[in-house]
């Protein structure tokens, strides 16, 4: 059975580092990625640790074994990671629903992964609620961007209750900039 949690042991991180390092689009072949869906972003131990001293991230796990997570980042990650940057200044300057979301407390969606073996169950809208229940007392919503070239992420997304507000470019590489309202 999966239970759901916020990240609580150290050793949690080195789980989110294989799982992050088994799907990674540069270790992935290109019908694996088209079929399966990849991650983009490979974080250092380092700061993942610095993530979860922030913000926990969200767990999905079988017993011991590590069935997906969802990282959660904010405005105070910036500066650590280039991609995560990149989004972050890309925020900065979005309006939606006529609010910039500068003015607004927002929490990011630094990475989702589900381990191939509990891919097709829904974990990622129980992970998604989960990061919604942990995090919606001090953010009014949660952005993350999609590869254009990633769309089985962007159909779990829009599955998950997120929307495309724009797109953007940077790491070389086009994407979606979606977000999930929960009080706007």
């Amino acid at each position: 059975m999966i239970r759901l949690s916020q990240l609580s042991q150290e050793k949690e991180i080195y789980q989110i580092k294989s799982l992050q390092e088994d799907n990674l689009k540069s270790q992935l072949t290109k019908e694996e990625c088209e079929s399966e869906g990849f991650l983009t972003a490979s974080y250092t131990v380092d700061f993942l640790i610095k993530m979860n001293e922030l913000h926990p991230a969200i767990l999905a796990k079988e017993g011991d074994t590590l069935a997906g997570y969802a990282l959660v980042a904010s405005r105070a990650n910036k500066g650590e990671h280039e991609l995560l940057d990149d989004l972050i200044s890309h925020c900065e300057r979005v309006i939606y629903k006529e609010q910039k979301l500068s003015e607004l407390p927002y929490a990011i969606v630094g990475q989702l992964c589900v381990a191939k073996k509990y891919r097709g169950q829904g974990l990622v809208q129980k992970l998604y609620q989960y990061f919604k229940e942990c995090n919606q007392d001090n953010f009014c919503c949660c952005i993350t961007d999609v590869d254009y070239q990633n769309p089985r992420s962007l159909k779990a997304h829009m599955n998950s209750g997120f929307e495309v507000i724009g797109s953007l470019g940077y790491g070389g590489a086009q994407w979606n900039l979606v977000l999930w309202n929960w009080t706007l």
